[in-house]
């Protein structure tokens, strides 16, 4: 499916939430609107798959059932004529794609039911949820859909009203979708896409839950990167990668994408809002990524609230190939007396309670691997504030973990208009100095966002990669005059944005005004000289 084709599927499926939401909130609407593209991803999938297990078996094209109005699937003709073979084939379906879905609870059948008006898809919908939920996959997804209250009076005070206002949303976007190919691809876009457009119009609510694409490609670039030598190019497989604030999931599944679908062996991810958590699992699955392939924590990040992350065995202790996240950016927080002996925080100090940018930094960095690359979104702050922020910073200054600093443009996040930056960690690297890359003045200019273009984003990941000065924009800095600015990691200390301007040459310009003067002389003489043949009087 070609771009521009994925851009108006996206346009279109937007449209539809734009003219249907009615008096709903932004926020409210997105889930239901997810949910249903998520539905008909895992039916698309599952039938597919089921089609290939059964082979001749399975149902040619979809029969009227004279039972009910409408039609049904092919999978449900297939249940109602092999009831006795039912029990194998799911077992099959569990053992290939890792999930089940009942036939009735099938996109085709719910759209079916929508589009005749029928008064069960509520009904339906709720037992569908359920059975996805509860039964449908080997690891329990308990609470998926919690966010979707279909029986919620946003949709209507009474059922029938409910039960309408959904025929008439999911017609809409099955019809929408019936004029674009639905591959997991390009539905994985759609789903990606209208995340982004929510975040749009949610303003500040959207960082919560979003990273724009621009940023998570930089992220996902780096640390596929070989970690000690870079130029060598990405590394072939992860065993793991971890975003312990992992939003809806987008820059996780940006480091797959960089290694391809068996490049990583399992993706970690923590996220504190139960929406954005319930976001993260179904873009986890829509894009293709097994629930065994896959472990997304619902919990807290700074009091450390999952178990496997609290292995007290030293050599028990999870250990990550990549790190990557963009945390809330200056999180008040409560550091306490306990935090304070807390391994991840304990070498270095607590970050101070009016920003827990570095409790989020020193947190992910306890859990990377020797060999691994950690790269983190922060403001700028972070780079020059002092007190306990100085002690933190010149410590993993002092023991070489810093390894590159990139400045970005402002107004690149829906959250926020302030510039941001990325901070490159290893706990093993070869030079003694840190990279800076000025980046801040390339960029876009849009309307509400400013955005970073392809060759914005090629231009930093190349000279990160190949460790690359260029005047104005990167400079190299070794540690000695690190020291001597007192840590401070500020960007425009070590590279310069003025432009130097050119030293007036003035006897070139007294030179120059001699000759134009001799010029206007000349010229003034030959007009009078006509004036006077005019009978005219002359110019002074």
């Amino acid at each position: 499916m070609t771009e521009q084709n994925q851009k108006q599927l996206g346009t279109t499926l937007w449209a539809i939430a734009d003219q249907l939401r009615g008096a709903m909130d932004a926020d409210d609407f997105r889930d239901y609107m997810l949910v249903f593209i998520f539905l008909r991803y895992l039916s698309d999938n599952y039938e597919t798959a089921a089609q290939k297990e059964l082979g001749s078996d399975y149902p040619d094209k979809t029969t009227p059932d004279t039972t009910q109005e409408g039609n049904i699937t092919p999978l449900q003709v297939w249940y109602d004529q092999n009831p006795d073979d039912i029990a194998e084939f799911e077992k099959q379906m569990r053992r290939k794609v890792h999930y089940v879905i009942q036939p009735q609870h099938l996109w085709g059948s719910i759209a079916e039911m929508a589009r005749t008006q029928n008064d069960e898809l509520l009904r339906t919908l709720n037992d569908g949820f359920k059975y996805i939920e509860n039964e449908s996959f080997e690891s329990t997804f308990q609470g998926l859909f919690s966010e979707i209250s279909l029986d919620s009076e946003k949709l209507g005070k009474k059922y029938s009203d409910r039960n309408a206002k959904l025929c008439t949303i999911i017609k809409a976007i099955a019809e929408g979708l019936e004029k674009f190919s639905t591959d997991s691809d390009t539905l994985g876009d759609a789903y990606e896409y209208l995340i982004g457009q929510f975040a749009s119009g949610s303003g500040k609510k959207a960082g919560e839950f979003y990273t724009p694409q621009q940023i998570s490609s930089i992220l996902s670039a780096i640390v596929t990167l070989d970690s000690q030598d870079p130029t060598t190019g990405k590394k072939k497989r992860l065993d793991s990668v971890l975003d312990f604030a992992c939003g809806s999931g987008s820059l996780l599944l940006n480091v797959r994408h960089q290694l391809g679908l068996q490049g990583i062996s399992k993706i970690y991810g923590q996220e504190k809002n139960i929406t954005t958590y319930n976001l993260a699992r179904m873009n986890m699955l829509l894009h293709g990524v097994k629930d065994s392939e896959f472990e997304i924590f619902h919990g807290d990040t700074l009091p450390n609230d999952w178990e496997m992350l609290k292995e007290a065995n030293p050599t028990k202790k999870p250990a990550f190939d990549a790190v990557v996240a963009n945390p809330p950016f200056s999180y008040r927080w409560v550091p306490t007396e306990a935090l304070g002996a807390d391994v991840r925080f304990n070498n270095y100090g607590l970050a101070p309670k009016s920003a827990a940018d570095f409790a989020f930094l020193l947190h992910g960095f306890h859990y990377l691997k020797p060999e691994g690359t950690m790269a983190i979104v922060l403001p700028h702050g972070v780079l020059f504030r002092g007190g306990a922020e100085e002690k933190i910073r010149t410590k993993l200054l002092k023991d070489g973990n810093i390894d590159t600093v990139i400045g970005l443009p402002a107004n690149l996040f829906y959250s926020t208009g302030i510039p941001v930056c990325i901070l490159v960690l290893k706990k093993c690297k070869k030079s003694d100095d840190v990279l800076f890359i000025n980046a801040s003045e390339h960029f876009e200019k849009g309307k509400r966002q400013n955005r970073l273009l392809p060759e914005h984003i090629d231009k930093i990941i190349d000279t990160y990669q190949f460790r690359r000065s260029e005047e104005r924009y990167s400079r190299i800095v070794d540690m000695e005059e690190i020291e001597s600015n007192g840590y401070n990691l500020n960007i425009s200390r070590y590279i310069s944005t003025a432009i130097t301007e050119e030293e007036t040459d003035l006897a070139l310009v007294n030179a120059t005004l001699v000759e134009v003067k001799a010029k206007i002389d000349l010229s003034t003489k030959k007009h009078n000289q006509f004036l006077k043949e005019l009978g005219l009087p002359a110019l002074p």
